[in-house]
């Protein structure tokens, strides 16, 4: 399963892993959009073994239904790849009451991977890839202020979404040890996406800038397809890599402690009473 494998690092991911003779489960917020990325994928990965599930990442009661569907329809999943994502220039909510950035990014993410994780044990030895970024190092969690009500900032929000997504594979890890369900995540580079299309504004100005800068999307779908497929990172867990490579991820992300709490007030946010993976 691929969150947001209708464009950019989702669909390259698709397509590859296709062509590695995977089945491959789409999940896009748009139906129109999701068809036609669906062929090329078919196309481009010579496969028909790709299908399309929808959801809106900036509800919960979507992601909810998006795990119902999956599960009526699938047995076990021996790969997730939590990869949706976006950036907002302005501070807006969520029909749950979160910054849109904050649920999108991470917490949607964090949700959909605990409703699936009975179904990746069942599949074990199975994988989850977080797609996080380098803007994790500039980023701080504010336990106080999740939600940004006070000087929200487009980078600020992303730094911390992203920051959030690497602290979660840190503390699932530790909770998924002996199951068979590793966990890690990654920058896939410096990709040119339609990541920055939403903003508008000079911020949108300096994304169309740096975009004759960055790597393809082709190029930057090489991590996510490699943590999920290469034999090279089998049993491999709780790591952070970046072009194929585990490297180090900031000094904040290490901390035990805000890993557990963000966990904790996580499941709050969800409503998940009881968390699906057991602390080792």
């Amino acid at each position: 399963m691929i969150t947001g494998a209708n464009s950019g690092i989702g669909k390259e991911t698709a397509v590859k892993l296709a062509g590695l003779g995977a089945t491959i489960v789409m999940v896009c917020r748009s139906r129109e959009r999701g068809a036609k990325a669906m062929k090329e994928i078919k196309e481009r990965g010579r496969s028909d073994s790709v299908e399309l599930l929808l959801a809106d990442l900036a509800s919960l009661d979507s992601v909810r239904a998006l795990a119902r569907g999956f599960l009526e329809k699938h047995d076990g999943l021996h790969v997730l790849i939590n990869n949706a994502g976006g950036v907002r220039l302005m501070r807006s909510t969520t029909v749950d009451g979160f910054e849109t950035t904050f649920q999108v990014d991470y917490l949607s993410h964090f949700l959909l991977t605990n409703l699936l994780l009975e179904a990746l044990k069942k599949s074990a030895p199975s994988r989850i890839v977080n797609v996080s970024s380098a803007s994790h190092y500039r980023g701080h969690l504010n336990m106080e202020d999740l939600q940004m009500k006070r000087g929200y900032g487009v980078m600020r929000a992303y730094g911390q979404a992203k920051l959030a997504q690497v602290l979660f594979t840190y503390e699932l890890a530790r909770r998924l040890k002996g199951t068979g369900v590793t966990v890690n995540s990654l920058h896939p580079g410096a990709v040119a996406t339609n990541i920055w299309k939403g903003p508008m504004g000079p911020l949108r100005f300096l994304g169309n800038i740096s975009r004759l800068f960055l790597i393809s999307p082709q190029k930057g779908a090489e991590t996510p397809v490699y943590l999920a497929s290469s034999s090279e990172v089998e049993g491999v867990s709780g790591k952070y890599f970046d072009l194929k490579h585990e490297r180090e991820s900031s000094a904040e992300s290490y901390d035990v402690s805000l890993g557990r709490g963000l966990w904790e007030e996580s499941e709050k946010m969800t409503g998940l009473a009881v968390s699906a993976a057991t602390p080792a």
